[in-house]
């Protein structure tokens, strides 16, 4: 897709939404869980800042700088692959019609791995802050628990839809898609669990 399609994530928060409540998919459902992340990548960071004194919470602080930038990225880039797939899915029916639409779910499904590989990064950051961070911010560790839950369920919600959708139009005798998502869904979904754990536990306080 052109770079018409690419919907830069710097937009103000107003225009992104107003775009994301647009017909064309870009953005869409996977770009907006990686805003998701994003804010709860930003939260961990508020919480790393206001704990100083502690090095592996100073560390988990820096890496969600990092997650943050790398899902805003993978929001983006989301954007571009749904617009092509939702190009793909509006195409007359044929032979050719199909090719595109196992290339570009199959492409949507790696965007979706991206992103479900970023929360899983961040649920891991997201323990060590809820253990050694600054206790009187725990309804911020919280709320970026849910940030980080939220934008989890959705990337593998789409990952799972794109690889359904692909499969479905695979040629006559082939049954699997060219690349193997099992991991990253495994591991997605068990960091989604623990996140869910960690929210549970801190609103029993």
């Amino acid at each position: 897709m052109t770079d018409e399609s690419r919907v830069p994530v710097s937009l103000s928060l107003d225009a992104w939404l107003d775009r994301l409540s647009q017909r064309g998919g870009e953005p869409g459902g996977g770009a907006a869980s990686g805003v998701m992340m994003a804010i709860g990548a930003a939260l961990l960071h508020m919480v790393a800042a206001y704990t100083p004194d502690d090095e592996p919470a100073q560390q988990s602080g820096q890496r969600s700088i990092e997650l943050r930038v790398q899902a805003l990225q993978a929001a983006e880039d989301d954007g571009v692959r749904s617009a092509a797939l939702g190009a793909a899915l509006a195409a007359e029916s044929s032979p050719e019609r199909d090719e595109r639409i196992v290339a570009t779910g199959t492409a949507g499904a790696e965007s979706s791995a991206t992103l479900v590989g970023i929360g899983t990064a961040l649920a891991a950051d997201l323990r060590v802050l809820a253990d050694r961070g600054n206790p009187h911010l725990i309804a911020d560790v919280a709320v970026a628990a849910e940030a980080i839950g939220a934008g989890l369920g959705g990337a593998l919600t789409n990952l799972r839809a794109c690889l359904t959708l692909a499969g479905r139009h695979l040629p006559d005798g082939e049954t699997e898609l060219p690349v193997d998502f099992g991991d990253a869904i495994e591991a997605g979904t068990a960091a989604r669990a623990d996140v869910a754990r960690l929210a549970r536990s801190v609103e029993q306080e």
